[in-house]
């Protein structure tokens, strides 16, 4: 058990001993008052660990937000009071209570109208966005562990134990395939954390209301003020339309390939039928489809082609081409 969880128990602890004193002191059953001094303890340790998940500048404008809010609750109840008496102490305490909530609530929803004055309060205002929430599919990819050690991912990398847990079943699965991407899963992970440049911090956020592990990772770079780092196109959508910063590999990657133009001229191994009639597929070394036009003859054969147009999708680079005029020729 580690020091912190000791010092938890110890306030859950004392503040139990504290309602025995209090319900001693007036006449309450002493079960009663253990039982709700120490709901309490354990209210304000769990408030602790919360505390922990939540952007410090999240829970300054909370609270700034609830003491305006208080502030005019009790301006409120204060004028309640005066004109019906009648109300007592409820008519005073009750527009306390739903303003502090208003207040907190409409200053969360609306900061993002606060980042000029954010950056202004807090110097670190922009060091959550260099946290990135890791799915499981950029684990196993494993090209991330060689962007880390370039040095051009900085800051802290988040794996949430829910992915761990997704990362173990794919690991323990009846199917070799999955169970050795499993493997080199923990492998790069292992990596990561070896790795001086950035750091690695296995959270325990979860949303068990939340099923699908897709949306848990959005909610956790949500509640982080971080950015999903992925290469699943599903994921990189589902976080773009949820608002969320979402770094892909693939994408990177794309980016990364060398640009060829209409009229290049370049080698290439016809290894497949393409989707039309006589088209052939062939393959760069970095993995760009080239399509051959009119290539299927020369099946497993290295031809000369022109570019003729280039095609990017989110799902890859395309490169279509046709043959030389001599690979034409009647032979």
């Amino acid at each position: 058990m580690t020091m912190l969880a000791l010092v938890r128990l110890l306030v859950v602890a004392l503040s139990g001993l504290a309602g025995l004193f209090i319900a001693t002191g007036t006449d309450a059953r002493p079960v009663v008052g253990v039982l709700g001094g120490s709901l309490l303890g354990a209210l304000a340790v769990w408030l602790e660990w919360r505390a922990g998940h939540v952007p410090l500048e999240h829970t300054f404008w909370g609270v700034a937000g609830g003491g305006l809010g208080l502030l005019a609750g009790y301006v409120a109840g204060t004028a309640v009071t005066s004109l019906v008496p009648g109300v007592g102490a409820a008519g005073r305490d009750l527009p306390e209570l739903l303003g502090a909530y208003l207040g907190a609530t409409v200053a969360l929803r609306r900061r993002s109208d606060l980042d000029g004055l954010t950056a202004k309060l807090f110097s670190r205002g922009s060091k959550s966005e260099l946290d990135k929430v890791l799915d499981t599919s950029v684990i196993i990819d494993g090209r991330i562990a060689d962007i880390c050690e370039t040095g051009f991912v900085d800051g802290t990398l988040i794996v949430p134990q829910f992915v761990l847990r997704e990362l173990q079943q794919v690991a323990d699965s009846g199917d070799a395939l999955k169970r050795n991407r499993g493997k080199r899963g923990f492998d790069v992970l292992q990596r990561l954390q070896r790795n001086p440049k950035v750091t690695v911090k296995i959270d325990d956020l979860d949303f068990p209301q939340i099923g699908e592990v897709d949306r848990k990772l959005i909610e956790v770079a949500k509640l982080l003020g971080g950015k999903v780092l992925t290469n699943d196109y599903n994921l990189n959508k589902l976080s773009e339309l949820s608002g969320v910063p979402v770094l892909n590999i693939n994408e990177l990657a794309n980016s990364l390939k060398p640009v060829v133009l209409p009229g290049e001229l370049m080698q290439v191994r016809v290894l497949k039928e393409g989707k039309e009639a006589g088209q052939g597929v062939g393959y760069l070394d970095d993995g760009t489809m080239v399509v051959v036009d009119h290539g299927k003859k020369f099946l497993g054969q290295i031809v000369d082609v022109m570019v003729t147009s280039v095609l990017q999708t989110t799902a890859g680079r395309m490169i279509f081409t046709r043959l030389r005029e001599d690979e034409l020729a009647p032979r």
